[in-house]
């Protein structure tokens, strides 16, 4: 009797470049833009990271799954990747205290992956060409039919995708009687963000991403806090016409990630699409007040234009930048209670060198807090 040949998977780059492998996860097809992470840890943060929302997310490391899933170590409530692509897709795994293995992870989660692919060419592949779209399948090998899956797929230059994973109703987090409470624009908020700034003595109130400033206000925050998120920052009219009323409000505000990418535009700033974007757990970035250098989480597929920066000299400045290509990581108002940061200092995965920040922000908010303002 001839053996039935092994099922086959194959992922379909928008330029034609085809790779081969075999399925993983849920059976079907899905598309998205194409990325990669460096990370040698931390897979199961990133799938549920809200601000890969729409991407296709290729793993560098050789083995995921090794160490299982627990469904505790999560940034939001459900895998927010729209595929996965891997070289070896580890089913057994070590650790005792996992709740499941990764492929039955993917199928509750109902996520269509990829494994046994070359994900060093891959990457190699990606960082010469850049980032496009991608589809993956487990149902068909017809590249022509695939193709015309993908030329209906839209870019993710100029799409908005943070109130697709905000939240819709608002919610709090932290003690009620903490002695400061923040304000959370969620442009696609992990929960570690969250879990920094709470453990920090924060209350929070946490509000969908297209809630108009005023009904911010009347909460009477003592600051305000922009997320992280998906998307292209240019596509979020709502956000940059929060952000121009929070800054003119005068109360601190910090922001990561698209938040950051918010407040620059807020500040006249441009930003733009990055040739493939920087995502990965070893990015080191220099300090431009302190003269040090951190090594970072980072998760972004657009950047802040630094000529812009030097255009708004007057009202904008650079805090930080990176070591591999001086790109821009950071800045400050130079006339609001503002910074910001490109990268992720809750660092979940990733090293907790620049956690500091969070402690910088609440330094901001104690100076200019009413001492006799009480939590309501």
């Amino acid at each position: 009797m001839t053996p039935s040949p092994a099922p086959r998977a194959v992922l379909l780059l928008q330029d034609g470049t085809a790779f081969y492998g075999r399925p993983a996860g849920k059976i079907g097809t899905t598309l998205g833009e194409i990325c990669f992470n460096t990370g040698m840890t931390g897979y199961q943060e990133i799938f549920t990271d809200p601000s890969y929302f729409g991407q296709i997310m290729v793993m560098t490391n050789v083995h995921i799954g090794n160490y299982g899933i627990k469904l505790s170590e999560v940034e939001s409530d459900h895998i927010k990747i729209s595929g996965l692509v891997t070289r070896d897709f580890t089913v057994a795994y070590s650790r005792q205290v996992a709740d499941m293995d990764i492929q039955a992870y993917l199928e509750k989660e109902e996520l269509v992956g990829i494994t046994g692919v070359d994900t060093r060419a891959l990457v190699r592949h990606i960082r010469s060409k850049g980032a496009m779209n991608a589809v993956i399948s487990s149902e068909t090998t017809d590249l022509e039919v695939l193709a015309q899956r993908l030329a209906d797929a839209p870019s993710m230059e100029g799409l908005e995708l943070a109130s697709r994973v905000s939240t819709t109703e608002p919610y709090f987090l932290g003690e009620p009687d903490a002695p400061v409470k923040v304000a959370v624009l969620d442009y696609g908020v992990k929960k570690s963000i969250l879990a920094n700034l709470t453990d920090r003595g924060c209350y929070l109130k946490v509000f969908p991403s297209t809630t108009d400033f005023q009904a911010i206000a009347e909460w009477q925050p003592d600051a305000f806090f922009l997320s992280n998120g998906p998307g292209d920052p240019a596509a979020m009219d709502y956000a940059l016409d929060q952000a121009k009323a929070i800054l003119a409000d005068g109360r601190p505000v910090f922001g990561i990630c698209l938040g950051h990418q918010v407040l620059a535009r807020a500040l006249g700033v441009k930003t733009y699409k990055m040739h493939h974007g920087h995502r990965g757990i070893n990015h080191p970035v220099l300090n431009l007040d302190t003269g040090l250098s951190e090594i970072t989480s980072q998760n972004h597929g657009f950047g802040v234009d630094p000529e812009s920066i030097k255009e708004h000299s007057d009202a904008v400045m650079a805090t930080h930048v990176n070591l591999n290509d001086g790109t821009v990581e950071g800045l400050k108002a130079l006339h609001y209670n503002a910074f910001s940061v490109q990268y992720h200092p809750e660092a979940s995965p990733g090293p907790h060198d620049s956690r500091y920040l969070f402690d910088q922000f609440l330094e901001r908010i104690y100076q200019t807090k009413p001492a006799e303002s009480a939590v309501s």
